[in-house]
C-alpha cells in the first residue's frame, strides 16, 4: 500500500493582535533566510569552505539571539527560524543538483534575498513546534495564540507541518501537510481516455467530447485594465496607492481562485469517469515564450494535468504521460501512417487510407493508444517509429525540434 502526501489548505482569520504577531513572525523568517544567505555568499567570495547546515543554523540563530542586533529573534517560534533556513539549505542543494545535471528540467537559480516588500508572506511550523488544532477548531500557534479556522472538510489525519501564509490582498491561510494511505480507491471502470489539450478547446478527449476553454483571464481583462491604470495614476509611496494595489491583487486572485475550482471540478470528473488517463507532455515553459504565452498561462494546462496525476495516486487510477515529441496531430488513429506537418487552420484532414479525422479528437485518440502501448512496454518512452522525413525537413537543424515542438504543441487548438 503506497502513501500519498496532500495539502489541505483553509481560510484563516487571525485577530489584529494576532496579525502583528504574525508579521513579526514573517519578518524574522526573512532576516534569518538573508543573514544565512549573506554568510554563505561572503564565504564564497573569500574563498572560504562552504558553511554547513548546522554551523549555519549556529551562526545566524543561536548566536544571533544573543547579540544586541538581533536580540528580538528570540520573540517568535525557534521552530519558524530553522524552517526558514530549512528552505535556504532546499534552495541551495536544488541549485547544486541543477548545475550538476543530478536535477532534470530547466536550470534552477541560486537562492536571492527575500524582501519586505513581497506581497506573499509566509511561515512554517512543524511538530516539534507542538501545533495543534483544538477540539473547538481554532488553531493554535506558538507565541502566536489560537487562529480562527473556516474549516470546508475534515482532516483525514493528522498533520505532520502547517503553513501560514498571506498573499497579496491581505488573506491568510493554513496550508497543512497530511500523510494518508492509498486505501481509499474508487470503484474500477472499464473507460480509458486520452486528452489533447488546447486554447479554442481547453481539453479534446479521445471519445469525442470536447470542453471549452472558459478563458478566465480574458473575461477579466476589461476590469483588470481599469484597476491597473487607476493604480498607474497613484502616486508612489502614498495610501492611496497601496489601497489600489490591494484591488488589483484582489482582481486577480479572484481569477486565480476561479481557474483552480474550474480545474479540480473538471480533474475530479475525469478521474471518476476513467481508469486510466494518458495527457501529453507539452512544454509548457517553451510554450510561454511565445506570442500565445497570455492564452497559455491562461489556461493552465500545468496545473490540470499536476491534479489528474496526484488525485489518480490517490484514487487507485492509472495515468500517464505521453512524449512531447509524439506526432499525434498527423498520425492517422486508425492506420497508423505519419502525414506532413499541419497547417493551423486546417482542423480536418483525410488520411490516404480515406479516413477523414478532426485534428484533435484524432490526437487524443493517438495519445490514448500511445499512453496504452507505454503501460505495456513498462515505462517506456513512446516513440514515433522510424519513417522516412520529407525531403523538405532532411536537413533540419538539430536545434529546430524545440521550435517544431512548440508549433506542435500550439496546433492542438
Amino acid at each position: 500500500m503506497s502513501v500519498v502526501q496532500l495539502r489541505y489548505q483553509f481560510r484563516v482569520y487571525p485577530t489584529p493582535g494576532q496579525q502583528i504577531e504574525l508579521a513579526r513572525a514573517f519578518g524574522c523568517a526573512r532576516v534569518v533566510f538573508n543573514d544565512g544567505l549573506r554568510l554563505r555568499q561572503q564565504a564564497r567570495e573569500q574563498g572560504l569552505p562552504y558553511v554547513s547546515d548546522a554551523e549555519l543554523s549556529k551562526q545566524v540563530i543561536t548566536q544571533a539571539k544573543t547579540t544586541e542586533a538581533r536580540a528580538w529573534l528570540d520573540e517568535v517560534c525557534a521552530v519558524v527560524l530553522q524552517q526558514a533556513l530549512a528552505d535556504l539549505n532546499t534552495a541551495y542543494r536544488n541549485f547544486f543538483a541543477s548545475i550538476t545535471g543530478k536535477r532534470k528540467g530547466r536550470t534552477v537559480a541560486p537562492p536571492r534575498f527575500r524582501s519586505r516588500k513581497d506581497n506573499r508572506q509566509a511561515i512554517r511550523f512543524t511538530k516539534n513546534s507542538r501545533f495543534k488544532v483544538l477540539n473547538n477548531g481554532r488553531l493554535r500557534l506558538p507565541k502566536i495564540g489560537d487562529l480562527d479556522v473556516r474549516w470546508s472538510r475534515t482532516l483525514p489525519s493528522d498533520p505532520s507541518s502547517v503553513a501560514i501564509i498571506r498573499d497579496a490582498t491581505g488573506r491568510y491561510f493554513a496550508s497543512f501537510v497530511v500523510t494518508i494511505d492509498q486505501g481509499e480507491t474508487l470503484p474500477p471502470v472499464d473507460s480509458e481516455i486520452g486528452i489533447d489539450l488546447g486554447l479554442t478547446h481547453f481539453a479534446v478527449m479521445s471519445d469525442g467530447r470536447k470542453t471549452d476553454a472558459p478563458k478566465f483571464l480574458r473575461r477579466a481583462a476589461r476590469k483588470l485594465k481599469r484597476l491597473q491604470q487607476d493604480l498607474s495614476r497613484k502616486q508612489r509611496g502614498s495610501n492611496n496607492r497601496k489601497k489600489a494595489v490591494v484591488k488589483v491583487a484582489r482582481a486577480h486572485a479572484r481569477v486565480a481562485d476561479t481557474r483552480r475550482d474550474w480545474l479540480h471540478k473538471l480533474s475530479t470528473k475525469v478521474i471518476r469517469e476513467n481508469q486510466a488517463i494518458f495527457v501529453e507532455d507539452l512544454s509548457v515553459a517553451g510554450l510561454g515564450r511565445t506570442r500565445l504565452a497570455k492564452s497559455v498561462h491562461d489556461a493552465g494546462w500545468a496545473t490540470f494535468t499536476s491534479m489528474l496525476e496526484y488525485k489518480a495516486a490517490r484514487y487507485g487510477r492509472t495515468f500517464g504521460r505521453v512524449d512531447r515529441f509524439f506526432p499525434s496531430t498527423r498520425m492517422c488513429s486508425d492506420c497508423g501512417r505519419i502525414g506532413d506537418k499541419l497547417d493551423l487552420s486546417v482542423r480536418e484532414w483525410t488520411c490516404p487510407c480515406g479516413t477523414t479525422h478532426d485534428r484533435d479528437i484524432n490526437a487524443a485518440r493517438n495519445i490514448r493508444a500511445a499512453g496504452q502501448a507505454d503501460l505495456n512496454d513498462r515505462g517506456a518512452q513512446v516513440r514515433p517509429g522510424l519513417v522516412p522525413a520529407p525531403r523538405s525537413e532532411a536537413v533540419t537543424h538539430p536545434d529546430a525540434a524545440c521550435s517544431t515542438r512548440s508549433v506542435k504543441g500550439i496546433s492542438v487548438l
